[in-house]
């Protein structure tokens, strides 16, 4: 499993920091082992820590690998990726280069993967049909291995378990996902834009010149748990303002609802006991 390995202060990534196996490596950014073996051979990762017969990665190879998947998805080939980390290398102190990457693509959380059978899947969720495994892989939430499935965020799995025993259908638990997810999207890339944006006053095409990266990854460093800080502080907000709107409205329902009925009950007791304090009516016979 991913080991975290305490802070180091005089490197710029001094947040806590993830290790890896080649298998756990791959997993993270949604690649395999054959395509790190095969970045490796080309000289567009770096080789890994030797301890003993295993190669230990860190979040440094994790930035790198998610930075040759965007430049493929953007169409360039991996002869192009390999001409440019060359030329950024050749041009650049490496390891400040490294810095800079993982500070702007490094993982903004530390959990480790976890992984569940499908039986320990039924006992936390209940039976679920092929179709509901299949929208929650879908999401990113499980991915399928074999007979088994990761969550890349097991807290979040656990919380989802933990709704559906309060009676919460895990269907609707992927509603709200689906409902909430664009909106995340587009905060957080607002967010990313503030926290990178002092590369904006360089020319796009351009790396900042070397001697000012070991300041912008300290700032980048500095400014990415505040974004977290901002995001988790608007979401408390939204939710104890959603929670107070509802139970307002749900008491202001109840009291209505009261009050109606205790103005129609004095009304129904009102009503007899105004015809029996009249006084009966006295016939023409009747002695006054």
């Amino acid at each position: 499993m991913p080991k975290q390995t305490p802070n180091t202060p005089d490197e710029a990534a001094a947040d806590s920091r993830n290790e890896y196996t080649v298998d756990e490596l791959a997993r993270v950014p949604d690649t395999t082992v054959r395509n790190v073996r095969a970045y490796q051979d080309r000289g567009l990762l770096a080789p890994p820590e030797k301890r003993g017969r295993v190669g230990i990665y860190d979040d440094t190879h994790v930035a790198r690998l998610k930075l040759i998947n965007h430049l493929l998805a953007r169409g360039y080939t991996l002869s192009n990726i390999q001409d440019l980390i060359m030329a950024i290398d050749e041009g650049h102190d490496l390891r400040s280069i490294l810095g800079l990457e993982t500070a702007i693509g490094g993982r903004w959380s530390h959990e480790r993967p976890k992984t569940y059978s499908l039986a320990a899947l039924a006992q936390m969720f209940g039976p679920q049909t092929a179709s509901q495994l299949s929208r929650v892989t879908e999401f990113g939430l499980l991915e399928r291995h074999g007979l088994s499935f990761v969550a890349k965020s097991p807290a979040l799995l656990e919380a989802a378990a933990a709704m559906t025993k309060e009676g919460i259908p895990p269907r609707e638990l992927l509603d709200v996902i689906s409902v909430a997810r664009p909106h995340f999207d587009a905060i957080a890339r607002l967010l990313v834009d503030l926290v990178v944006k002092r590369l904006d006053r360089y020319d796009e095409g351009t790396l900042p010149p070397v001697t000012d990266v070991p300041a912008l990854v300290d700032a980048i460093w500095r400014l990415r748990p505040l974004a977290a800080v901002f995001v988790e502080a608007e979401t408390n907000r939204a939710l104890e303002n959603a929670a107070s709107a509802y139970l307002g409205g749900r008491v202001a329902t109840i009291l209505d609802k009261k009050l109606s009925d205790e103005a129609a009950r004095q009304a129904s007791a009102s009503a007899p006991s105004e015809h029996a304090g009249r006084s009966p009516r006295k016939g023409n016979g009747d002695k006054a």
